[in-house]
């Protein structure tokens, strides 16, 4: 009978993977791992607990903040504070970082960035939605307060990054550096079971996400990018197939698994595009990268990007390597593929 490694079986056996902790990583994964579930339940009662809508408020970008955003972000920072593994935490939802000044905290060496529920915007008509979380090891010195420094760091320094994703099932994608793995929720027994194992985008893709209504305000050289790939061309498999579902988690796990590309480009209606920086592309940029694809701002590598603000927005490419080095060409302005 083949055995079903669970996701704190799979995090105990690669501690080799982050030797300079003693834990505490791993602890902090299974933190996320609980409040996860929390929120799991949550989106699956929506309905019957009366939790839909709007809360009539907006967040730090402006948007109008869904009852469900508010209630994942609680989630999330009181399951994480009630461990000592972080000194800190910085949420999409929040102006500010929120600093763990517990004794429990004091000598915790790591910080986490969260986009409690991406895609919000899509719970009222239940469509997928997903959490999207990022680890830092913190600059400042162990014991002192935890600073704002700590969390703008490029995503070339995180020592982990992942993904859940609610939809017909739940599962969490994650890596730390060696590899991206997918583990599924059985509510039967509360656990998560590795799925996914060693994920890698296929050599070749022929899927395209991008909001085609924002197209008139998008520059030059992803219009041309995106009549390109809607161009009939049976020797590589064109027209690609657009697929676009408004969370980037849903788009994002769809192009991982079967091969695409993800396209927020800057336009006249959102001049350094819509996308954060430290929440949303960082992360999504490191198991990009570590499943074998390529994610940039359209000339820049994502995670050499130097952050100067915590809800700093950047235009965001990834996917597999050869669609993204085609519409990087064309954005260059070389339209001869």
């Amino acid at each position: 009978m083949e055995r079903h490694i669970t996701l704190g079986e799979f995090i105990i056996e690669n501690q080799k993977d982050f030797p300079y902790a003693k834990g505490e990583l791993s602890a902090l994964l299974s933190s996320i791992k609980l409040a996860a579930k929390m929120v799991n339940e949550k989106i699956n009662k929506a309905g019957l607990s009366q939790i839909i809508g709007k809360m009539g408020t907006n967040n730090i970008q402006g948007e109008n903040q869904a009852k469900l955003d508010i209630i994942a972000n609680d989630i999330f920072i009181s399951t994480l504070k009630n461990r000592g593994e972080i000194c800190g935490i910085a949420s999409e939802e929040l102006e500010h970082y929120v600093a763990f000044d517990e004794d429990m905290h004091k000598d915790a060496k790591y910080i986490v960035l969260i986009d409690p529920l991406d895609g919000s915007s899509n719970i009222d008509v239940d469509i997928t939605v997903g959490t999207i979380f990022s680890i830092y090891r913190r600059i400042s010195p162990a014991g002192a307060k935890v600073k704002k420094e700590d969390f703008l760091q490029p995503g070339d320094s995180q020592v982990a990054a992942g993904y859940l994703i609610y939809g017909t099932s739940t599962i969490l994608v994650y890596t730390t550096g060696n590899g991206v793995n997918g583990f599924t929720f059985d509510p039967g027994v509360g656990s998560f079971f590795l799925s996914h194992p060693q994920i890698r985008y296929p050599e070749h893709g022929k899927i395209y996400s991008v909001n085609e209504g924002n197209y008139v305000h998008f520059p030059d050289g992803v219009k041309k990018y995106i009549k390109w790939v809607q161009q009939i061309d049976e020797k590589d498999g064109r027209p690609f197939t657009s697929r676009y579902t408004g969370s980037l988690v849903a788009d994002f796990h769809r192009n991982m698994l079967l091969g695409g590309i993800y396209l927020y480009p800057q336009g006249t209606t959102s001049p350094n595009g819509k996308l954060r920086l430290l929440y949303e592309c960082n992360p999504m940029a490191f198991l990009t990268e570590q499943a074998g694809g390529k994610a940039i701002d359209g000339e820049t590598r994502i995670m050499e990007i130097i952050p100067s603000e915590l809800h700093e927005r950047t235009p965001f490419i990834c996917g597999n390597s050869e669609m993204v080095s085609i519409a990087e060409r064309f954005i260059g302005g070389n339209y001869e593929v």
